[in-house]
Order: C-alpha cells, then sequence, then structure tokens
C-alpha cells in the first residue's frame, strides 16, 4: 500500500434543498477513528436542533474498508449512513469523514429518495473539497565525511529529503526528515555516491 494518498485538504460545507428539506453536507480529514468521532460530535453539536445528523467515515487509503463507520441517525434503515459511505469508498479519498444535516421541510421523500438526498450531498461535497496529499515521514541519521557534504546536499532534493539538523564533529552527522518510500532509494544513492563510507540509522 503506498504511504500517500488524497486526503481532504480543509473542512469543507455544502448545501442542497430538496423539496422543502436541507441537506447540509460537512466533510473533513480524519487520520483516526478517534478524529472522526469527535469530527461527528462537533457537527452535531452545532446542529443540535436538525431533524437528523447522519454520518459516514473511512480512515486509512482510499476505498480501504478496515477503519469505516455510518450511521442512519433515526432516518430508515440504509437511506443515509450506508449510501454516504459508498460515495466515500469510491471518491478518491482517504482519511474522510462526512456528516449530512437534514433539516425536515414537511414531504416524505421515501428510501430511494433519501438515499438519492444524502449520497448527492456527500458526492458534491468530495468533488469540491480541496485535497491535500497525506505523506509519511521517516527520519534517518546519517554520518558522513566532510568530502560527501556536498553529495547529501544534491541527493536530498532528488528523494524530497529535508535536512532538519546538522552537526560538525570529527564528521558530518544530518538528521534527514524524507517520504517513507524514498528512504531504502535514498540511503543506496548515498551508499553509491559516499563509495559506501556513510553510515545510516534510523
Amino acid at each position: 500500500m503506498s504511504a500517500r494518498y488524497p486526503v481532504p485538504a480543509t473542512t469543507h460545507r455544502v448545501e442542497e434543498e430538496i423539496q422543502r428539506s436541507r441537506f447540509i453536507a460537512t466533510i473533513a480529514r480524519a487520520a483516526s477513528v478517534q478524529e472522526a468521532q469527535a469530527f461527528v460530535r462537533a457537527v452535531s453539536a452545532e446542529f443540535a436542533d436538525a431533524t437528523h445528523n447522519c454520518w459516514a467515515y473511512v480512515v486509512g487509503a482510499p476505498g480501504s474498508t478496515g477503519q469505516i463507520g455510518m450511521s442512519d441517525d433515526g432516518e430508515p434503515h440504509g437511506t443515509a449512513g450506508r449510501p454516504m459511505l459508498t460515495v466515500l469508498l469510491h471518491s478518491g479519498l482517504g482519511d474522510v469523514a462526512a456528516v449530512v444535516t437534514r433539516y425536515y421541510g414537511g414531504t416524505k421523500l421515501g428510501t430511494g429518495g433519501l438515499a438519492r438526498a444524502y449520497s448527492g450531498a456527500v458526492q458534491q461535497a468530495v468533488v469540491t473539497v480541496a485535497r491535500a496529499e497525506r505523506v509519511t515521514l521517516v527520519e534517518i541519521a546519517v554520518h558522513i565525511g566532510y568530502g560527501d557534504v556536498s553529495a547529501v546536499q544534491q541527493l536530498a532534493p532528488q528523494f524530497e529529503a529535508e535536512i532538519v539538523a546538522q552537526e560538525y564533529g570529527t564528521e558530518v552527522a544530518y538528521r534527514i526528515r524524507l517520504p517513507e518510500e524514498q528512504a531504502e532509494g535514498f540511503r543506496r544513492a548515498l551508499g553509491d555516491a559516499t563509495r559506501g563510507q556513510a553510515r545510516v540509522d534510523e
């Protein structure tokens, strides 16, 4: 599994009216089940006077079902949480939570109408939200001789590596932060560039 994938960049909200019922979809990034549940509680508290606050979340990479949750919050079974979750699983986003708030307008939509309304609200939100990228970073310690300093400085940008600390003693010690999937390539390139002289520790 890739350590990087798209996530919502911000908390994002869209609203529409269907047969006098107001549907307000709020989505946000949730990197853990606890974050997702806290987000659901916060939105439900914000719209405490609403008829329903239905929700769904997917924690992990896009489409992964290891950590998911959903609730119809009093709507007929299967008409809100499940359709919302289905949209999230196919949205291309990971670490995402959605709450759709409904203010009932007096006209019953029927089960099919409700499922379309809830899934449509989430669809509109995931299509219009700004996206960011989740990247798993690791830090490594690199010890080299002074003659190899320029090799490290030239290699770093090629592997999206950032030098976060440096010490100059009998040798040069760098603390380097870089994307997890780049670490192995960086180690190999550093070994080649320093003729095997560099020491690398996690």
